[in-house]
């Protein structure tokens, strides 16, 4: 089944829902702004790539030809997004005593660790902020007699410059939005750094030669920059978190309108993209969220535990993305016993379809797993590679599914409500006394979309053994064995010792468990 359905998506800009009109005919060209690789990313961090991922996953859904750029900071960001405080990179090295491309190769390869595990498909390109430095200047030489004053701190931008600065964020109608205190020598309160200088008798690690002394590029400069020269402008859409459209975006949009000569907002493409895209926050009350709390959620830590982290990837899927969503350990428990469920549905299906060919691989699914090497892969998303020779054989889904697909088109299309979406997908998964490989064919076709990798994933796969346990996955299956034998033989005292054993060691056995999974670890 084709998707039918028109794609409409909520525009920050205008705080409007919108249908989807492509700069470029059949294609999309879609930009999120990356991590600040000075730290670990802590889940709430990777909502925001779960999101622009399942935006590109529906866009490629929709038929579009895809390039999706993320960018890596590893320069420029300062500790308070208004040009406030240390630089987050510099900090760091000297915290670590290390140099600061130690410190960024180091969170770089992390976040590409966790963007893997979130099967997370690569974008048609990475950029490197300090890749772009030399274009970063010359776009700051552009747009410096027009709109920018030099400082004994740097080169700052005057945002009276330009038309409608603030309009993302509201600045001038939303109470307390886009709120910057006022800095002695600024014009105006928000104006904001293009260039950092390095001040008088200091070296920094990360620094260049400027027609305004060396120093380091501003924050907001580097995805202007980068956006504009991989994409151009005006294209598609632009992505972040919300606490970007306070400051962040804003000051890119000033950039973008300044480098195009382009009037005020009332166009949405005069900010450089025609759509604006924001994720809401992730909420976890205990106050962990925060980098600056130190053991903060880390994907990592939630594999510890022994969850999945496509549990994660579902907990995120479960609501709008636009929604606050707020963690829990029990919420995160339930989602990976929804997603133990789809598993089992999809094996008993794959059980049931004769082999084809290529005995022991798998369906992609899902759009597969990312590269091993993220830096190295460009290719585009719209052309992935080819998949593995298949197990089963995977026909289009039967005229039965296509009520089914044209409801989760349709709320894919919804401004991707993947709330929705899913509740379609479980219901696929439930039919009965349907041919297995088109009802396979139908999931398969939905999961290309939500990236749960349903046709990869196995039993084995999702019970993970937590770090702290200190029996091992064999014991357990051993133990397991001899009480079924003790249980065969009615030996219930031996039985009922094997189980006490294994729940000392902290194994929960589930004897009449529904799922089957017949056991936990705690």
């Amino acid at each position: 089944m084709e998707p039918s359905a028109s794609l409409t998506l909520f525009n920050s800009l205008t705080r409007r829902t919108e249908p989807f009109q492509p700069v470029h005919a059949g294609e999309a060209r879609v930009y999120t702004c990356g991590p600040t690789v000075y730290n670990y990313p802590h889940i709430g961090n990777m909502r925001a790539y779960v999101f622009a991922d399942v935006l590109g996953r529906a866009l490629s859904f929709k038929g579009y030809r895809l390039t999706h750029v993320i960018n890596i900071t590893d320069v420029g960001h300062l500790t308070d997004d208004a040009d406030d405080g240390e630089d987050k990179m510099e900090r760091m090295a000297a915290a670590q005593k290390q140099s600061i491309w130690d410190i960024a190769e180091h969170y770089k390869q992390a976040y590409w660790a966790d963007v893997r595990a979130l099967n997370i498909r690569q974008p048609a390109q990475w950029t490197v902020a300090t890749d772009y430095v030399p274009q970063m200047i010359a776009f700051a030489e552009g747009i410096a007699e027009k709109h920018c004053y030099e400082l004994d701190s740097g080169l700052y931008f005057d945002v009276s410059t330009v038309a409608d600065y603030g309009r993302l964020a509201r600045a001038h109608t939303d109470d307390g939005e886009g709120r910057i205190e006022a800095v002695e020598g600024k014009r105006n309160a928000a104006d904001f750094a293009i260039w950092r200088k390095t001040p008088a008798g200091e070296t920094r690690q990360m620094e260049w030669d400027s027609p305004w002394g060396k120093g380091a590029p501003g924050w907001h400069l580097e995805c202007s920059v980068m956006s504009g020269a991989v994409l151009g402008f005006p294209f598609d859409i632009h992505t972040g978190g919300i606490d970007h459209r306070e400051i962040h975006h804003p000051n890119e949009i000033a950039q973008n309108q300044a480098h195009c000569c382009t009037n005020g907002l009332d166009d949405a493409a005069n900010s450089g993209a025609r759509i604006w895209m924001h994720n809401n926050f992730l909420v976890e009350r205990s106050g962990k969220m925060s980098k600056s709390s130190g053991e903060f959620l880390r994907l990592q830590l939630l594999i510890d535990k022994g969850y999945h982290p496509l549990a994660y990837r579902l907990l995120c899927l479960q609501a709008h993305y636009r929604s606050e969503l707020e963690f829990s350990w029990e919420g995160l428990g339930a989602a990976l016993t929804r997603l133990k469920r789809l598993v089992m549905v999809v094996e008993q299906l794959k059980a049931r379809i004769p082999p084809r060919h290529g005995e022991g691989d798998h369906p992609q699914g899902g759009g597969g797993a990312p590269s091993e090497n993220p830096e190295a892969e460009t290719q585009r998303l719209a052309e992935p590679a080819p998949p593995p020779p298949a197990v089963v054989p995977l026909p289009v889904p039967g005229r039965n599914f296509a009520p089914y697909l044209e409801r989760f088109d349709a709320a894919v299309s919804d401004d991707l409500n993947t709330a929705i979406a899913l509740t379609v997908l479980e219901e696929v998964a439930a039919i009965k006394k349907v041919d297995p490989a088109e009802k396979l064919a139908a999931l398969d076709a939905m999961d290309a979309v939500l990236g749960l990798n349903l046709l990869n994933l196995t039993r084995a796969d999702l019970r993970l053994r937590p770090k702290s346990a200190e029996i091992t996955e064999a014991e357990i299956e051993a133990t397991l064995a001899a009480r079924k034998e003790a249980r065969a033989a009615k030996d219930f005292a031996r039985s009922d010792a094997l189980r006490d054993e294994l729940a000392a060691r902290g194994v929960e056995v589930m004897d009449g468990d529904p799922l089957g999974w017949e056991w936990k670890l705690g």
